[in-house]
């Protein structure tokens, strides 16, 4: 080979290198720490433009998820800062409930309990124990149970949560452990927050045909609308026949596409009047399943449990 196509084999353009004359690209993942109001993870794709942010402190909240330098997610930022608040923003990690128990009660073995609305894992602070940055970014996160959370939800276990990026895609990886000596009832859920500046250009698909009103508790056909003229939107679709469900934002021209494992048997659509967020929630059983045993996940003692929701973003 001549000096010349000796040079040209190390020259580097960038983030692309020359072999041979083919060019290669590199793809920069990275993640990076900062003190904000939390100590925040942040884990980008450099080459897509992406990123998400991740504050174990609050419940292994992602507080923000941008894919080409465009924020996908709400974040009410004067409530995040606030730790005696729950966060309106982000995705909070529903666990062991979703939704709420008629006056926060449950009874188990004779016992009763108070679990309050979504459960607590969104609100204990959980460990980070592996990062990621070959081939994608990615951040396992762990909560482990304690006497915090025997004391409202009488089981021993470990929620092992990895966040997962590359490209225009984020991939959520959960195991549930359980670690006491009976089976562990519970659900989980995902309570994404969608950035939406004009609901009514928004279209979606959702994958039932009909859904329970959560306040009248009325069911009614779905047509593929929403009346955002309402106060509140608060909608259990709890016969989806899909393991996808999609949001198209027709200003923005972006469409989010959400995936899920078959455990999520329920989605919810959340909204409140005046707030530019909507909520396309994937759980694995409806309100109050602690009591009613509907859909409800009994975890073997000893075992182990794995689940995955994917969502993606697309320009059109």
């Amino acid at each position: 080979m001549s000096d010349f196509g000796q040079s040209i084999d190390n020259i580097i353009f960038g983030k692309a290198k020359i072999f041979g004359y083919k060019i290669i690209k590199f793809t920069v993942f990275k993640i990076a720490n900062q003190k904000k109001h939390y100590s925040t993870y942040i884990l980008s794709d450099e080459e897509a433009h992406s990123l998400i942010e991740v504050v174990p402190e609050r419940g292994a909240l992602i507080t923000r998820w941008c894919v080409q330098d465009r924020d996908i997610l709400y974040l009410d930022e004067e409530r995040f800062a606030n730790p005696q608040l729950s966060v309106r923003g982000g995705i909070p990690i529903l666990f062991p409930i979703c939704g709420n128990l008629p006056d926060n009660f449950y009874t188990y073995k004779g016992k009763q309990y108070t679990l309050k609305q979504h459960g607590f894992a969104r609100d204990l602070p959980w460990e980070v124990t592996e990062q990621v940055t070959d081939n994608l970014a990615s951040i396992t996160l762990v909560l482990n149970s304690n006497d915090r959370t025997r004391a409202v939800y009488p089981f021993d276990f470990q929620l092992a949560f990895t966040y997962q990026l590359r490209g225009n895609s984020l991939k959520i990886q959960h195991r549930y452990t359980n670690h006491s000596t009976e089976n562990m009832p519970f659900s989980v859920g995902l309570h994404p927050y969608f950035l939406a500046e004009d609901k009514t250009q928004l279209d979606f698909d959702i994958p039932a045909s009909h859904y329970q009103d959560q306040r009248s508790k009325e069911i009614f056909p779905f047509t593929g609308n929403f009346d955002f003229n309402r106060e509140e939107i608060d909608f259990a679709f709890t016969s989806i026949n899909s393991n996808s469900t999609s949001l198209r934002d027709n200003r923005g021209r972006l469409e989010v596409k959400i995936s899920y494992s078959n455990i999520y048997s329920t989605l919810v659509f959340w909204t409140v009047k005046g707030k530019n967020y909507v909520c396309l929630e994937p759980w694995s059983a409806p309100r109050n399943a602690l009591n009613t045993g509907e859909q409800l996940t009994n975890l073997e003692s000893g075992d182990s449990y794995e689940s995955v929701v994917e969502m993606s973003v697309n320009n059109f």
